[in-house]
């Protein structure tokens, strides 16, 4: 531990062992006091809870084809409830980051949980396609949504001072990963037991987490004592600034960020990134593969392998992210990404080589643009603004996730296969790249004795 946070720890801990027998000490105290820094435990939760919130958001993948056998609904409008509740997983994340801010961390995780664990089931009654949308599209989509990429920035900088681009990449990389490791076991459960009892399972997930958070997670170092890893700066830091109306502050935000031509890059080629991962590939890679004659759970088990390449490429990209210009990693993910769309067509001719090499390619580049978009909306608009400011990149991110969840089934209804959304969402990834390499350029200047940005003639605070 560094030399500056020895002081105000111990004397924390001096604090609990003198009133011990006054007050009870919780389990996240006695933590606190050991040699570990709590801002692991934190991550550790947050990790298991952001995979958990991905494995739920995911399951659609592989209730489409049952959901259009059991009830006899067109992919048309079951993709249309993916969309919505792509769509709300994004435009919750501003709002939800400034709940944050005006009640804690820990109570939007336990209301969201309990939302989404009532909502998914509540599907196993449902006998009308706008019950789906209500549940899935509307309930889950906001529930997990406030459990997404929001919550992660807003920890890893709450807690983080040093390895902040490495446990965000980790964070970000659970987001991804937990969707797809789960979907093999959902769809074997739906292939042996139907897709009701998966339902259940996913629901016995949500309810699992909830007593986990209640008992490990803290809103932010200070409610135990302690500083943010890696804090070495003289003294602590003070109370957090009074939080602003939650839907004031994410609306104020989103109308400073739009006065930026650089906001408008990263919305832009972030809008490109849900396009062609949650939207595309991590909705309709199941069902193509299915109209392959590849069974369902090959198709999970495709995504599933995804997922570990994911999850190193997206750790590597975070720990690049605080090493290399970020705005050249987002040019090389983009570009490698959407050259890999556009083989993918072809790779279904030769499902065991040509899919293997797209699953472990693929997979290195799933989220790995994340890390660097959260790094350079730090550097554009503060540490203390990077919760409210990427949510409202998010969100721009399941715009186009939602996009491409109900184009590409509408696609696959007209044309009878996915050719056409596989090979134009690789050819949009292209200019995503080219975009990445404009942010920034010329504009941003940093003003170290201030700590203010001036971006354009206007300075940040």
């Amino acid at each position: 531990m560094a030399p500056a946070c020895i002081a105000p720890e111990r004397a924390f801990r001096q604090t609990c062992l003198t009133s011990e027998r006054r007050f009870p000490v919780s389990l996240a105290d006695r933590i606190a006091r050991g040699r570990l820094h709590y801002a692991w435990v934190i991550a550790g939760v947050t990790f298991l809870t952001l995979i958990s919130a991905a494995a739920i958001r995911a399951t659609p993948a592989v209730l489409i084809v049952p959901l259009e056998q059991s009830f006899g609904w067109t992919r048309a409008s079951i993709s249309f409830a993916v969309s919505v509740n792509l769509l709300l997983y994004g435009l919750c994340g501003p709002f939800a980051a400034a709940l944050m801010e005006r009640i804690g961390i820990r109570r939007v995780m336990l209301l969201s949980l309990g939302a989404v664990a009532v909502g998914v089931a509540l599907t196993t009654v449902m006998w009308a396609p706008w019950q789906l949308v209500l549940l899935w599209g509307v309930v889950v989509g906001i529930g997990t949504g406030a459990l997404a990429m929001v919550l992660a920035a807003t920890l890893a900088n709450r807690w983080f001072v040093a390895r902040r681009g490495l446990v965000i990449g980790v964070l970000t990389a659970s987001t991804a990963t937990g969707q797809l490791l789960f979907l093999p076991l959902l769809a074997a459960v739906v292939e042996r037991a139907g897709w009701r009892p998966a339902v259940l399972v996913v629901t016995g997930v949500a309810l699992f987490m909830i007593p986990v958070i209640a008992i490990f997670v803290r809103d932010r170092p200070q409610d135990l004592g302690l500083r943010p890893f890696g804090d070495v700066g003289p003294g602590q830091s003070g109370p957090p600034p009074p939080a602003p109306n939650p839907v004031t502050g994410a609306l104020r935000g989103l109308l400073e960020g739009l006065q930026m031509r650089d906001f408008w890059l990263l919305l832009g080629s972030f809008f490109i990134c849900g396009l062609s991962t949650n939207g595309l590939i991590g909705t309709h890679l199941i069902p193509a593969s299915m109209d392959h004659g590849m069974p369902a759970v090959a198709g999970a088990s495709l995504l599933a392998a995804m997922g570990v390449f994911d999850l190193i490429g997206t750790t590597v990209s975070g720990w690049l992210s605080d090493r290399w210009d970020n705005r050249r990693l987002l040019f090389w993910y983009y570009g490698l990404r959407g050259l890999s769309l556009m083989l993918l067509p072809y790779a279904y001719g030769s499902p065991y080589f040509g899919l293997t090499l797209f699953a472990v390619f693929y997979g290195l580049d799933w989220v790995a643009t994340v890390p660097p978009t959260v790094r350079l909306t730090e550097t554009l608009f503060g540490k203390h603004r990077v919760g409210i400011m990427y949510g409202w990149i998010a969100v721009a991110h399941q715009v186009g996730a939602a996009t491409a969840a109900f184009g590409a089934g509408v696609l696959r209804t007209w044309l009878g296969s996915y050719e056409v959304a596989f090979t134009g969402a690789g050819f949009v990834c292209l200019i995503a790249a080219l975009m990445a390499l404009a942010i920034g350029r010329g504009r941003v200047r940093v003003r170290p004795a201030r700590r203010t940005l001036e971006i354009s003639g206007a300075v940040e605070s």
